[in-house]
């Protein structure tokens, strides 16, 4: 008589999870990285892919067309897609539907039994406005773009309460303007370690997806991994920037004191605050390149490091304060695990980006500036790190 036995789950070393809206204009450029996973997985049997897509593209003739939007999920493994379910589309934009994909890329980990779990967040991004955005213009807030995670971490250890532990390790951004010190904190707050991301926009498709390999191949080296994703990003020219970031809690709260430190000396501070402005305004803002409307809220949004350098080496304030602006500075850099950035970056107008190291944190120089698009219902000053750091008193100081 033959015995069958029971199999063993492959021991992956990632579960990365796609999260592709393309309920916008970026369907078809960014269904680029759909592609990338799955030659990524031929090449390299160490990753499996978790993807929520959806999209409104079909294969015609050999030609990618329009069609009408659906939602595809399936799983990428050893070059072939597995499992495919194609519905209704779902909105990318809806924190329960974010939970609900980041809980069944866990239950894929579990079931795979990947070392780590990563997730690709794959659309338009506005930094800590948020992101994820539909075709009505819709976005989801950046503190309910972190809760989804928290959340769909939760649903898992519920239905799976042996594999408890279990958490999202990293996030790639693969949107425009989230590395951040608010999503950093937002992330944090979640669990999530690490957070890949730019600081600027970029051009889309944006991250490419064999990063994973570089997470995968490097899980046991946190710094060759983060150097080898920043480098794999550099290389394809769509961003001007690229960090990675260790959102740990000690980091993160470390970085926050200094911060706050900072904010609350800058708002004592009333005989130099004309001063301080200049030295703010000396740091460009994102979004630098001709095409920018004045209106987006992302020029106010500045090298957190470069910004508080500037006060650090301005010899006209107060020996305390500038010391106090180097903390900050040196508290923010701790964050950084890679980075890179462009010093003319070409398809910007040439801008240059060498003080674009590390996140951007929201510092507007008008009352104008500080959530411009608030009546859209998209704010960049609505989260616990804005808060944490008093950094509308800074704001209010200075703006």
């Amino acid at each position: 008589m033959q015995v069958s036995t029971p199999t063993t789950p492959s021991r992956r070393a990632l579960e990365f999870g796609i999260y592709r809206d393309g309920d916008n204009n970026l369907d078809a450029s960014q269904s680029l990285t759909i592609a990338q996973a799955l030659q990524s997985s031929e090449r390299d049997g160490a990753v499996e892919y978790t993807v929520e897509d959806t999209t409104g593209l079909r294969v015609e003739d050999g030609d990618l067309v329009e069609g009408r939007k659906r939602t595809d999920t399936y799983t990428i493994a050893d070059g072939e897609i597995r499992d495919p379910q194609t519905g209704k589309a779902r909105n990318m934009a809806s924190e329960a539907n974010l939970a609900t994909f980041v809980a069944q890329t866990l239950d894929n980990a579990q079931a795979s039994g990947a070392k780590q779990t990563w997730i690709d967040l794959v659309d338009h991004g506005g930094g800590d406005g948020g992101g994820l955005e539909t075709h009505t213009g819709a976005v989801m807030s950046m503190p309910d773009m972190a809760q989804a995670i928290a959340d769909g971490v939760a649903l898992h250890a519920k239905e799976h309460p042996e594999d408890a532990g279990r958490t999202i390790d990293g996030v790639v951004a693969n949107q425009c303007l989230m590395s951040t010190m608010g999503f950093a904190d937002a992330l944090s707050r979640a669990g999530v370690t690490y957070l890949a991301a730019s600081p600027e926009t970029m051009i889309s498709p944006g991250v490419p997806t064999s990063v994973a390999d570089a997470i995968a191949r490097y899980a046991n080296d946190p710094s060759a991994m983060a150097r080898a994703v920043v480098d794999g990003t550099m290389r394809e020219g769509t961003a001007a920037a690229f960090d990675v970031l260790d959102c740990s809690p000690e980091r993160v709260a470390n970085a926050e004191r200094a911060i706050k430190t900072f904010n609350d000396a800058v708002a004592a501070d009333t005989a130099d605050r004309s001063q301080i402005r200049r030295d703010v305004a000396s740091v460009d803002g994102m979004v630098r390149f001709s095409a920018a409307t004045p209106d987006m809220p992302w020029h106010a949004d500045r090298p957190a490091i470069a910004l508080y350098n500037a006060v650090a080496s301005d010899v006209t304030l107060s020996a305390q304060l500038r010391a106090d602006a180097r903390a900050a500075a040196e508290a923010t850099r701790g964050l950084i695990v890679a980075h890179k950035e462009a010093r003319d970056f070409g398809p910007f107008d040439g801008s240059s980006y060498a003080d674009a190291v590390g996140p951007t944190i929201h510092a507007p120089l008008s009352p104008k500036q500080i959530d411009p698009w608030a009546s859209h219902g998209i704010s960049e000053t609505n989260s616990a790190f804005y808060g944490a750091v008093d950094q509308a008193k800074f704001v209010r100081a200075v703006a």
